[in-house]
């Protein structure tokens, strides 16, 4: 089998940024007022990501409008068709930023961030980038919501298809940008599930299913920690492989007696703590076989989670858990504080009011719990609608919940709750996103516009700016302790072969506190093979000149060690037949396979290569779980236009007899 790519010359792209919209209804005079309140007051407390400054779904006392008609405009300030979907917008510095759709429904449909005065409405800016080779519905597209760096002035954005954007706040400029598919082997999916970024110091932490090379082949969710400024990759870690799905609970940033940790529900089915600085795992708590996509709430050192699929022990579907965070590894026993079976809360993150938790399941109704007990508080409350995936928003001691089709404020009794007001939403207004507020207004995103909604004017802001994740970084900085971890710096790149790369050792504390860079012993692994001329004692790695490499650099400190992983191509022409690769039997099947070769993404684990009428070629594995389709990566990111030509056999099983096709496209 052989497979051929010649030439490359360099292809842009560019998309029309089309024209900004009417906003409308506009009530010009209440605009005006509200925006020269603020300019005489200063800036406004910021809404950095979807779930609030304080990470907890949150928005303190505002005094917010409890209702609003669309149909006669009351109470709505503005709308905005520039934002619509399914993303949970954020505001800093008097800006709205969401993740939305561009130009749907057309051949030049594609992804994009826009920006609006939150304010007046009015489009600022947008940035537009691709979406290609994913099974993502068009409607599922703007599925994550944008992240802030308030400190540099950075939004991020995580599309579909793993193109992940830093993006100047003020201009809409594009400061960096990263192919995660390409370059990482992070999974697109057909459900579009696409988890969101978070910040932590001057790191954007992003993650997925990952089908990567040598010892990441195997799926498995997987996070990078990336230089907010750079995008340089500082660590790469994962949850357990072979996972049953994808995910997209969004981490919370937290401190655990002096250790920073970000809490997240995985697609193994567990909640893990990751140190956010290297990446190390700390410890797990597994509630279901399948993927956890509620974001989990962590207040006073608890953590409340929901999940709506098996549970562990028993035939019951869902439930709603509460558990410490002491422990090291595994501490599901040991951690567990309750839990309510049989709570199908698989898309809405869990809410704190007072002494008592909220989960909103999928089927509309909202159970409400005593935070110390888990016992109920009342029967669960029915809401309009059928569906749940918004997140409540907390505010002015009240509930705000939306399901799919329905809108409610609820205040809490003392026998559960009551209605402050509920109403049925226009069928184009399907709410997916979440409320948020800010400076006493909610903005409501549905799939077909957004909603800023108030009565008035808000008076100048008391309330200073909160940053939960600031917070959790000043509060977790030192003095760090003697040296227990060894990160190697950048921890995964790509360059050109012949190409040198420096890399740094940062060391670091049990508690993931950085000590200092250091010094230390280099070695090298290329294509699985020892390499020590690969790279000098200062750690400066040189990738061979005129092959197809991955390698493995190792930094010794002490006792201490640390990798960081490099591809490397040569330039075009490639030419690929397979025919120099091992064969090995399997003790198990008795067949005689060989592996791809070691640095294309996502080829291991569901190729082999094998031979077939006397020829070695690469076969396609269709034993393993959720083995139907795959996607698999060669070269670097910056070729484009360029032809490749190869052999293809497929056979076809079924009420016919099986038969044999090759063919040679290009």
């Amino acid at each position: 089998m052989t497979v051929n790519v010649t030439g490359a010359e360099t292809m842009k792209f560019s998309y029309p940024t089309g024209k900004p919209r009417a906003v409308a209804p506009l009530v010009a005079a209440v605009v005006a007022v509200a925006a020269a309140a603020l300019a005489a007051d200063g800036l406004a407390a910021d809404w950095p990501d979807w779930r609030g400054p304080g990470l907890d779904r949150h928005a303190g006392e505002q005094g917010l409008v409890t209702s609003f008609d669309p149909k006669k405009g009351t109470n709505v300030l503005w709308t905005s068709d520039e934002v619509q979907g399914i993303s949970t917008p954020i505001i800093v510095d008097r800006r709205l930023y969401s993740l939305v759709r561009h130009m749907p429904g057309t051949s030049a449909e594609a992804e994009k961030v826009v920006c609006l005065d939150a304010v007046t409405g009015d489009k600022l800016w947008e940035n537009v980038f691709n979406v290609y080779l994913s099974d993502v519905p068009a409607e599922r597209v703007g599925w994550s919501s944008v992240a802030a760096d308030p400190a540099t002035g950075s939004i991020f954005a995580h599309g579909v298809c793993g193109v992940f954007t830093c993006i100047d706040a003020k201009t809409g400029e594009t400061r960096w940008q990263r192919s995660l598919h390409e370059e990482f082997g992070f999974l697109s999916t057909y459900g579009g599930r696409t988890n969101v970024p978070v910040v932590f110091e001057d790191l954007v932490i992003a993650s997925a299913v990952v089908t990567g090379w040598g010892d990441t082949a195997k799926p498995a969710h997987r996070f990078l920690g990336m230089d907010v400024a750079t995008g340089e990759v500082r660590w790469m870690s994962g949850t357990r492989e072979l996972p049953a799905d994808t995910t997209y609970s969004t981490p919370s940033i937290a401190n655990f007696g002096g250790a920073a940790a970000i809490v997240f529900g995985s697609s193994d089915g567990s909640i893990w703590n990751l140190q956010p600085r290297t990446g190390k795992p700390a410890w797990n708590f597994r509630l279901s076989p399948r993927g956890v996509n509620v974001s989990p709430l962590v207040v006073d050192g608890v953590v409340y989670a929901a999940q709506a699929e098996e549970n562990l022990d028993n035939a019951t579907m869902g439930c709603a858990t509460a558990f410490s965070v002491d422990g090291s590894g595994d501490i599901t026993e040991s951690a567990k504080l309750w839990q309510v079976k049989e709570v199908l809360d698989g898309r809405a993150m869990p809410v704190a009011l007072g002494d008592r938790v909220y989960f909103a399941d999928n089927t509309a109704k909202l159970h409400m719990f005593d935070r110390a007990t888990g016992k109920p508080v009342a029967r669960p409350q029915r809401l309009l609608g059928t569906i749940v995936r918004a997140s409540p928003l907390v505010a002015d001691g009240k509930l705000f919940v939306c399901t799919t089709s329905g809108w409610h404020v609820l205040e809490p009794t003392d026998s559960g709750l009551k209605f402050v007001d509920r109403m049925r939403l226009k069928e184009e207004d399907e709410v997916t996103a979440s409320p948020i507020a800010w400076e006493g207004r909610l903005y409501l995103t549905t799939g077909s516009r957004i909603y800023c909604l108030g009565d008035s004017p808000p008076p100048p802001s008391s309330q200073p700016g909160s940053n939960r994740a600031a917070d959790v970084a000043e509060e977790t900085q030192g003095p760090a302790g003697e040296p227990a971890w060894v990160q190697v710096v950048p921890a995964e790149i790509q360059v050109a072969a012949g190409e040198s790369v420096s890399l740094r050792v940062r060391l670091y504390d049990a508690m993931g506190r950085f000590v200092k860079e250091s010094p230390a012993t280099f070695s090298c692994h290329v294509n699985g093979k020892p390499a020590p001329d690969a790279v000098s004692s200062t750690g400066v790695y040189t990738a061979p000149a005129d092959m197809h490499a991955g390698a493995v650099v190792t930094a010794v400190v002490g006792e201490l060690t640390g990798t960081a992983r490099v591809r490397s191509m040569p330039p075009l022409p490639w030419s690929f037949d397979f025919e120099g690769i091992p064969l090995v039997t399997d003790p198990k099947s008795g067949l005689a396979k060989g592996e791809p070769p070691l640095p294309w993404l996502g080829m291991r684990y569901r190729h082999i290569v094998r031979e077939v009428d006397g020829s070695k070629c690469l076969v396609k594995v269709t034993t393993i779980p959720k083995g139907t389709r795959s996607q698999g990566w060669i070269g670097p990111i910056e070729l484009a236009d360029y032809a490749m030509v190869a052999d293809f056999r497929a056979e076809e099983f079924g009420g016919t007899p099986a038969k044999a096709e090759s063919s040679e496209d290009e």
